[in-house]
């Protein structure tokens, strides 16, 4: 059975943007961008909502002459199945995408049963969604060492979950990753 796992690059404050909607201090230099490369490798499906999925687009249409820490996230991106849930968006926009205007538990469960690569959810709303199902079996924050103040949460208010941590790592630059077992309760 595959994980649902939720990975996100947040603030030391817990936020994965800005009170402007902005991220650019999350930018991972290319040490944190190769270990998000290998993290994302076994990924199979991306679950996005529909203002992540219109961020992560980039990667649709990244040139080729990019340095090779970003060629090698664009090919991972580009080769795994994407569900966008959205009541908006009418067809995808790039390839290997679907459109789901709901969120359906029960049909992540039995994503989750037939998959053969584990799936990532991205975006804290959707996550918050997930995590409040159930659903979430892993997650991986990466710590910048910025405080921003506000802005979107990287993880829901009214869920309570018990964690494991399974991993640590420091990178030079000074962000910290956590990689958690979920246990809601």
């Amino acid at each position: 059975m595959a994980k649902l796992i939720y990975s996100a690059i947040t603030s030391l404050d817990g936020y994965v943007e800005d009170k402007q909607g902005k991220f650019d201090w999350a930018a991972p230099d290319d040490e944190v961008f190769a270990f998000v490369n290998d993290l994302e490798r076994p990924i199979g499906t991306y679950l996005y909502g529909r203002r992540m999925y219109e961020t992560m687009l980039f990667w649709e249409t990244a040139s080729a002459d990019q340095p090779a820490v970003t060629r090698d996230f664009t090919e991972i991106w580009r080769a795994a199945d994407k569900i966008v849930y959205s009541r908006t968006l009418q067809a995808p926009s790039g390839g290997r995408t679907r459109i789901e205007p709901d969120f359906d538990p029960a049909a992540i469960r039995r994503l989750k049963e037939s998959s053969a690569c584990d799936i990532t959810i991205g975006g804290a709303e959707l996550a918050g969604e997930a995590m409040t199902a159930g659903l979430v079996d892993e997650c991986h924050l990466l710590l910048v060492p910025v405080i921003v103040g506000g802005g979107k949460r990287a993880l829901p208010d009214d869920v309570r979950a018990q964690l494991e941590l399974l991993a640590e790592r420091r990178f030079r630059n000074g962000v910290v990753h956590l990689h958690y077992g979920l246990g809601v309760s």
